[in-house]
């Protein structure tokens, strides 16, 4: 896979896909961790006497009013300051502005245009990759760069038509690089290889468990989709989520597959869906028709950290209970905590279970914790990734 490294940067102008969708709150960005994390490739470039121009999305684009709450402006300022240099900021994704601005750049210049998603509103032409704005915007620069790991999973003009059209000279990026190369201890997992696996549904899930449960030594499962495998083992899980449409898919993965997934054996209980009331921990024999599970029990938990425990690799995506809820995070930090205690290499595929190590302050004590849900998601269901194979 060609990198950066791999170009001729100097005095060229380089366009670099970038992942800046961040959330932004009254014009005032509420977390730039994305930003930050395209650093290394931008000033690479810069370093190398580039003419950096920047590319990204930013929240969905259908209708007129989307356009003043996602427009990239406040995050060019934020830029700014990161790289500590002037950072032009071109309101407009294609014409006379735009390219102008860019004839005009001098090696070491950074320009950031508008929110490609503003290309949306006239047919969807980004989000379905409109072989003409695709070949647009690879007329204007001489190389171009992937680095926005959040969107490969994704087909649009901006990072498929670009590179189909400039294919000799496209590489991807350092945090595409970092990203892979965490990820690819599936391609050869080092034994015991497993996996911990919440969140609410099965269905969200589905692939990735028949992609990883013949490479895993255990699938582990906690969270709201454990509900519907205690169902299809036909226990009462009474008011407790399920995703009744996939009950037969649990069964059948339960009866391949018996010695390798491991269910709760007790569960937090309440009869309300709130942080407020008190709950009780109950055997899964237990559960009443009128209570609901909101997490895992701490005899789960125990069995979890002895599974893991003679672990040598860890993937895990999505939290054990509902993490909002201040009572329900608890099993979720304490496997987090014994894990980075452990020293256990855990790659943590992104989206809530990323967020909540940030919020436990272990997101930099794991192995690696994914920049990408969706991304990452479709990655451990071995699905093709548009954003690679357009580069590949």
């Amino acid at each position: 896979m060609k990198t950066i490294r791999d170009l001729d940067l100097n005095n060229k102008k380089v366009i670099i896909r970038v992942d800046f969708n961040v959330p932004i709150k009254d014009g005032k960005i509420v977390d730039d961790t994305r930003i930050v994390g395209a650093i290394p490739t931008i000033q690479y470039a810069l370093d190398n006497n580039a003419k950096v121009i920047l590319m990204s999305h930013l929240g969905r684009v259908k209708e007129e009013a989307d356009l003043e709450k996602n427009n990239l402006a406040p995050v060019a300022q934020r830029l700014c300051e990161l790289l500590k240099k002037d950072v032009k900021f071109i309101n407009a994704t294609r014409g006379p502005e735009l390219e102008n601005a860019i004839n005009n750049m001098n090696n070491g210049d950074v320009l950031v245009m508008q929110n490609t998603r503003y290309e949306d509103l006239d047919g969807k032409k980004e989000s379905s990759n409109d072989p003409e704005l695709g070949a647009y915007w690879a007329s204007l620069g001489d190389v171009y760069i992937n680095d926005a790991f959040g969107t490969i999973h994704r087909a649009h003009a901006s990072n498929v038509g670009i590179p189909t059209n400039m294919k000799e000279n496209s590489a991807i990026g350092f945090l595409i690089e970092k990203e892979l190369n965490a990820l690819s201890i599936l391609d050869n997992p080092e034994k015991p290889f497993m996996v911990v696996l919440g969140g609410a549904k099965v269905s969200d899930k589905i692939g990735v468990i028949e992609n990883l449960v013949t490479k895993a030594d255990k699938i582990l499962i906690g969270g709201g989709m454990a509900f519907t495998f205690l169902k299809a083992e036909g226990y009462n899980i009474g008011k407790s989520l399920l995703d009744e449409e996939n009950i037969d898919f649990c069964k059948n993965i339960l009866s391949k597959y018996q010695d390798k997934i491991v269910l709760p054996v007790d569960v937090a209980v309440t009869n309300e869906y709130t942080n407020d009331e008190e709950y009780r921990e109950k055997d899964i024999t237990e559960i009443a028709e009128d209570e609901m599970g909101l997490d895992i029990g701490s005899k789960t938990l125990k069995i979890f950290e002895d599974y893991l425990s003679t672990a040598k690799s860890v993937i895990w995506n999505g939290p054990l209970g509902v993490y909002e809820f201040e009572k329900y995070k608890v099993n979720t930090d304490s496997l987090l905590k014994f894990l980075v205690d452990n020293n256990i290499k855990t790659v943590l595929g992104g989206g809530d279970i990323v967020a909540a190590a940030g919020v436990a302050g272990l997101k930099d004590k794991v192995y690696h914790a994914s920049t990408g849900g969706g991304a990452t998601l479709e990655y451990l269901e071995g699905k093709v990734l548009p954003g690679v194979e357009a580069i590949k």
